[in-house]
């Protein structure tokens, strides 16, 4: 099977899998990953294959979604890939990508994390859509699957969660700006990454800016 069939397989696999997957996680979210992995690789020296079924596989089971089970997606990826005949040493890089590429493996400071510019280039990729426009709605549309406020003044943001607190947070919408999706643009490891984070960043800023605004009832807003 050639490279451009694996993909075409993996697609409608995650395409499948994913079909009444929660707004900000369904194949729309993996398809601009996976587009954005594709751009920033251009200016890498990376392996195709890896990054185009890391950036669809990234999300095939979500833990948050799963009891907070972090294994079922790279076990779900590992028994897909092997059942297209995927090479071998594709499928374990593939799979330590999955189980690396979340955000809040980086609040665990124990972990010896896994790395590789495929790595880098679809973590990248992901947590641009986090951020922004795109990252803005995910972020409302998600708070309103969990049924959480949209704001409160008096529960302030925790700003040095560990991992364990991350997962188990019930905390408004608008704090999970200062606790994960403003801080995101300091974490981009690739040229092309960093460069396309800085207008999404300001554009939340600017939201912010506005939204207190309009909450707070100041005149021009």
């Amino acid at each position: 099977m050639s490279d451009s069939e694996i993909i075409e397989q993996t697609i409608l696999f995650v395409k499948k899998t994913l079909k009444n997957a929660e707004g900000g996680h369904d194949w729309f979210h993996i398809q601009r990953v996976y587009n954005n992995s594709l751009l920033i690789a251009k200016d890498e020296n990376a392996d195709i294959l890896v990054v185009g079924l890391g950036a669809l596989l990234h999300d095939i089971a979500d833990a948050k979604f799963n009891n907070g089970d972090e294994t079922i997606a790279p076990k779900l990826a590992k028994e897909f890939l092997n059942s297209i005949n995927v090479p071998r040493k594709t499928i374990k890089h593939v799979v330590q990508i999955i189980a690396n590429c979340s955000y809040k493996n980086s609040l665990d400071k124990t972990d010896k994390p896994f790395n590789s510019i495929e790595l880098s280039i679809i973590k990248d990729a992901d947590r641009l859509d986090a951020i922004g426009a795109i990252g803005i709605a995910r972020a409302f549309n998600y708070g309103g699957f969990k049924n959480r406020k949209l704001y409160d003044p008096e529960i302030a943001p925790n700003l040095n969660m560990t991992k364990d607190e991350y997962k188990k947070s019930t905390a408004p919408t608008i704090n999970h700006f200062y606790e994960k999706l403003l801080l995101l643009k300091n974490t981009l490891e690739t040229k092309t990454g960093k460069k396309l984070a800085e207008k999404r960043h300001q554009f939340m800023m600017d939201y912010l800016e506005q939204f207190y605004g309009e909450w707070n009832g100041k005149p021009g807003f």
